[in-house]
């Protein structure tokens, strides 16, 4: 009887899931749900290659896992098997918390919860299906183990979750400034004082994907168009939800009526389980069945919302480094009141602008360190002698201006 299970990904190749509780973790319904929720969410608006998996990225992270903790053995860094079993189980469920496109869910029809929060309430829960196996890998995700650097692999500037996604976003997206060496940065990776650090031949990988990172950034995860996309999608489900409120009737599946129709708090996350019930339930395809639907919605924001998701006629973008003024905005929301006969407050829906900040490295919140043969310590802003840290660690502030084509 074979003691695992062959997995063979077109990034890493042939990835290993032993039987027992990593296995039984894979094949769960909470983490199979994520073969059902794209990694990416609207990118493939503009990358059509994009339609990988979160389940995909999770098993990535699982086998960088797995190679990080052979990696570190090797280097005398003691870990017993339960703690590497662990650390690998937390990987694996470190997204369960995900809802349909990403973080849409979280602003719209989630009030006060983000994925976190929900990935490790669904712990809890697979937990108690499989009688407190998951104690320990709980313990470390939550960075309440000993071993603190167990849990930076889970989460930190250098964890196996940046690693995989870059590189897996990389690979769909055809994007290859994306594609980091993670194993050469994985095969650097040692410990000290209980800290994750970077052995100094491995600086010229790092200063890589430092900069990887934020051309995938302003290049994939905040392509203007996939921000127009995922801001129309988020409109939809908020004009959605307040007709729920008004008590018209709307096509959606039971999972997402309940979200809909109700308003869902973190506290009811914590006392009601229908709530979580109803949200392992939802996926990608939930919301798409209902944009469908709506496209023929008597309710012309919603309808001219769901056909513009559907049909492609997403909102145009204009990025600058300054907002519209009152002057101006006031102007286009009249416009869009006249040209399609609605209120100036519905055109709001049409109409908007957003501010997007992004630094790619921040020493405050969790620093990169390089080390030298002789044991001593910089970060990577001082050891660096090509990388411009202050560039990469300054905040990029773009006022991102949305409105629909034709209006």
């Amino acid at each position: 009887m074979q003691d695992r299970k062959i997995i063979n990904d077109p990034v890493f190749g042939f990835i290993n899931i032993p039987k027992g509780l990593l296995y039984d973790i894979v094949t769960h319904p909470i983490l199979q749900r994520l073969t059902r929720i794209k990694q990416l969410g609207m990118s493939s608006v503009v990358y059509p290659g994009a339609q990988h998996t979160r389940f995909q990225h999770s098993l990535g992270a699982f086998y960088l896992m797995s190679e990080a903790i052979t990696s570190l053995r090797l280097k005398g860094n003691f870990i017993f098997d339960s703690e590497a079993e662990a650390v690998q189980a937390a990987i694996l469920m470190h997204d369960i918390g995900h809802g349909p496109f990403s973080h849409v869910l979280e602003h719209t029809l989630v009030n006060g919860v983000d994925h976190e929060s929900i990935s490790l309430m669904l712990m809890e829960r697979i937990n108690n299906d499989l009688k407190g196996q998951l104690n320990l890998a709980i313990q470390i995700f939550k960075d309440e183990y000993h071993k603190k650097f167990l849990h930076q692999l889970i989460s930190s500037q250098l964890d196996m979750d940046r690693l995989d996604y870059l590189r897996r976003d990389s690979f769909y997206t055809g994007v290859t400034e994306g594609n980091i060496g993670s194993a050469r940065i994985i095969k650097m990776l040692n410990v000290k004082d209980d800290s994750l650090v970077v052995e100094s031949k491995g600086i010229y990988s790092i200063e890589n994907f430092l900069m990887n990172r934020r051309l995938m950034y302003w290049q994939v995860y905040l392509h203007k168009t996939s921000v127009a996309c995922e801001k129309m999608l988020v409109n939809t489900l908020t004009r959605a939800k307040e007709l729920a409120h008004q008590g018209i009737e709307l096509f959606a599946s039971p999972a997402l009526r309940y979200f809909l129709y109700n308003d869902i708090k973190a506290a009811d996350f914590h006392e009601q389980p229908i709530c979580l019930d109803n949200y392992t339930k939802l996926d990608d395809n939930d919301i798409w069945t209902s944009l469908k639907v709506w496209c023929e919605h008597p309710d012309k924001v919603l309808s001219i919302l769901s056909n513009g998701l559907i049909n492609r006629e997403l909102f145009k973008v204009e990025i600058s480094d300054t907002k519209p003024s009152e002057e101006e905005e006031s102007k286009a929301l009249q416009e869009i009141s006249n040209k399609l006969n609605i209120s100036t407050k519905e055109a709001k829906y049409f109409f908007f602008s957003t501010t997007i900040r992004k630094d790619m490295y921040s020493i405050e919140d969790d620093s990169i360190n390089i080390i030298y043969k002789d044991g001593t310590t910089k970060d990577i802003a001082e050891a660096s002698d090509m990388l411009n840290i202050s560039l990469l660690s300054k905040k990029v502030e773009k006022y991102y201006t949305f409105s629909l084509k034709n209006i």
